[in-house]
């Protein structure tokens, strides 16, 4: 079984990235989809969130696997991925990572170590989400060579939707050189205050510059102070606010993820007339 792969990703960061990545797999793990979450940013955000407060304790983290990849050695079955209680598994990442991204520069193939690394543990999941780390060098290419499709938090504030152009570069940059099939999953909407007419005009501005080409997702991700507080709890929105706004809007973005894939299935097996 071949996963779906999805990278979040934004070089700004505070976009909801992390939050999003946490709450979409975990929506995926309650409609029945068998999720891996990886963490591919040095400040170890997302393995926070999670529950592992104190990351550079970990024993093994996706930096090991990389090495072992960039030294041939076997990954064995399930090392180093953690079980979440909300039903997703999780490949941590401490500081050590950021070592790494220096140490990629010399390696063969480096754009494409993190896809080995996936290929090698990967296998038995329906979905694998891997929250980048807000930049756009070698670990987020490496994200991005790896994926099938990118999704794209964007705060509903000027300056993160002027960064968009940066980013959709890079994504054009890996698609011609070493992911043809890398594809735009969409713009997410985050910390959205519907009471504003600032919030209409950004999303408005989004729509009309990205509209005609890029995917937007029909749901928003309301701002909320409650879903602030949830990184420091390590469980998901719908553990700690389950009839909240942001809860709602999650599970809307779940099932909104789960309809384009299949939609692309059943595009990819309707045959050519």
């Amino acid at each position: 079984m071949k996963p779906t792969i999805i990278a979040l990703s934004n070089q700004k960061g505070g976009v909801g990235k992390t939050t999003t990545c946490a709450n979409l797999g975990i929506g995926l793990a309650q409609a029945g989809k068998k999720v891996l979450l990886v963490d591919c940013d040095p400040q170890g955000s997302l393995t926070i969130s999670l529950g592992y407060s104190q990351p550079d304790n970990l024993p093994v983290t996706i930096t090991d696997l990389i090495k072992k990849v960039i030294m041939d050695k076997p990954i064995q079955a399930g090392e180093g991925i953690l079980h979440h209680a909300e039903c997703v598994d999780l490949l941590p990442a401490n500081i050590e990572l950021s070592g790494m991204e220096a140490s990629l520069v010399n390696v063969m193939s480096r754009e494409t170590v993190l896809r080995q690394v996936l290929n090698e543990i990967g296998q038995q999941y329906d979905h694998i989400l891997i929250d980048c780390m807000p930049s756009l060098g070698m670990l987020t290419v490496n994200a991005l060579a790896a994926a099938d499709g990118v999704l794209i938090p964007v705060q509903a504030q000027y300056l993160s939707a002027k960064g968009l152009e940066q980013l959709l570069y890079t994504v054009s940059k890996v698609r011609r050189q070493i992911n043809p099939g890398l594809r735009i999953e969409g713009i997410l909407l985050t910390m959205v205050d519907s009471r504003t007419n600032y919030a209409k005009e950004i999303s408005s501005l989004i729509h009309d510059t990205y509209g005609d080409k890029i995917k937007i997702f029909h749901t928003d991700i309301p701002h909320s102070v409650r879903a602030a507080e949830i990184s420091a709890e390590g469980k998901s929105i719908y553990a700690h606010d389950p009839k909240g706004k942001v809860a709602a809007a999650y599970r809307e973005l779940t099932q909104e993820v789960i309809r384009n894939e299949k939609q692309r299935q059943k595009h990819k097996s309707d045959p050519i007339r």
